[in-house]
């Protein structure tokens, strides 16, 4: 049986994509001898119909299998259909919810198909924890049960509080981690426009989270960023924002205070004054709580993008897909 491969992060594993192992390199076709052409006499021959797709031949699965009191096989079920609905190519079993030497300690083994290559099964394994809160897969801890974004979903309305356009109500809510640095956060910029012109209805935060151990500029455009939205507003951060990844290569040298007040500049804010909001504690303070809410939610990398609470690294997905769990997400949270 095939073995679950790695991406990007473990959340993506339920919350957007998996990727699946290949076990054997299809042959090449025999070659055919070229069909002669039809007599006059003769009408082509209609196209053979298409068969339909196979479906995934999973072993059967037997009750001994479920011998561990939690979750139960509809929980794990609910937990599965509110992370992978969205795809209608994927198909799944359950295939055993058993007990381990760790007292409520349960593993969980299913089994993963898509509908285009159905041969090729994936075995997925997960541990949920005495509570049932929580499952664990290499080495993440994440939320599980039913509803298992909810808790991000809550603590993002709460507390996510950056500048924002969009709805001004938080029912839809993305809200994007990002760092000025980091060069697929640039790129996931056009992303995020799409994604405001797609969902009229949602309201879209930016959360700074600059990764300070290897991005030495990323914090003080941070902070400059902060300062311009105290002073300006929503409207005038994201021109700020949209000015500072465009001169991105400018912050890594000698031109990088430069390239910040140039930003200021374009927002229409005073580079001075934003220059000494950005030694302030006020001005800091803005970017240590957004820093310190993406650490809470386990963000490790950026672009991240939150959908009412659903992690879903934004540059690991095609925007297609990235709309479709969107879609999917709101639909749930109606």
């Amino acid at each position: 049986m095939l073995r679950l491969a790695s991406s990007a992060s473990v959340a993506l594993l339920f919350a957007s994509t998996l990727c699946f192992a290949q076990s054997e390199t299809p042959s090449a076709p025999t070659p055919q001898e070229a069909p002669s052409a039809p007599t006059p006499q003769e009408a082509p021959a209609a196209p053979a119909p298409q068969a339909a797709p196979a479906e995934p031949q999973f072993p059967p699965v037997s009750d001994a299998n479920f011998d561990a009191a939690s979750p139960s096989r509809t929980d794990v079920e609910a937990f599965l259909k509110t992370s992978w609905g969205y795809d209608h190519n994927r198909v799944w079993e359950v295939y055993s919810v058993q007990k381990t030497a760790a007292p409520g300690v349960s593993k969980v083994t299913v089994l993963v198909a898509e509908k285009q290559t159905p041969q090729q099964i994936a075995n997925l394994i997960f541990f949920v924890t005495p509570d049932g809160k929580h499952l664990i897969a290499q080495e993440a801890v994440l939320d599980f049960g039913p509803h298992p974004y909810e808790n991000n979903y809550r603590l993002l309305q709460q507390r996510a509080d950056g500048p924002s356009r969009g709805a001004s109500a938080k029912q839809f809510e993305l809200v994007e981690f990002a760092d000025f640095q980091c060069p697929h956060c640039k790129d996931a910029q056009a992303i995020a426009e799409k994604l405001v012109q797609d969902f009229p209805q949602a309201h879209f935060v930016f959360e700074n989270f600059p990764l300070v151990n290897i991005h030495p500029t990323a914090y003080k455009a941070a902070v400059w960023g902060a300062c311009v939205a105290q002073q300006g507003g929503s409207d005038a951060f994201f021109k700020y924002a949209s000015s500072v990844f465009g001169a991105q290569n400018d912050l890594a040298g000698q031109g990088a205070d430069q390239a910040l007040r140039n930003a200021a500049t374009a927002a229409g804010a005073a580079p001075d004054k934003i220059a000494a909001c950005a030694d302030s504690p006020a001005g800091k303070s803005a970017v240590d709580a957004s820093m310190h809410l993406g650490q809470e939610l386990n963000v490790n990398e950026t672009p991240m993008l939150f959908i009412d609470g659903r992690t879903v690294p934004m540059m690991a997905v095609s925007y297609d897909q990235l709309k479709t769990i969107v879609e999917y997400q709101f639909s749930l949270d109606k």
